[in-house]
């Protein structure tokens, strides 16, 4: 498993299910085990900081004219619906 930053957000899940996925298996000496834990905090850190721009995005495409969040209905998208 590499040991460098995910390039966006997809990539950082799938690294993180399987780092998840090798140390549940419980067969890693100790040391592998802690490595791959640190890899995980990170990249949990890094998932947590492109939901939080995401969140802040969306706040920003939600403010009415006055500057307030403003509840949208959410609308599905009929073709993927």
């Amino acid at each position: 498993m590499e040991n460098k930053e995910p390039k966006d957000f997809e990539n950082a899940m799938q690294s993180l299910e399987e780092i998840v996925s090798r140390l549940e298996a419980g067969d890693l000496p100790l040391e592998e085990s802690l490595s791959l834990f640190e890899q995980g905090v990170k990249i949990s850190r890094f998932c947590q900081a492109r939901l939080g721009e995401a969140e802040r995005k969306v706040e920003i495409l939600l403010k009415n004219d006055q500057g307030e969040l403003a509840a949208v209905p959410f609308e599905k998208d009929p073709a993927h619906g």
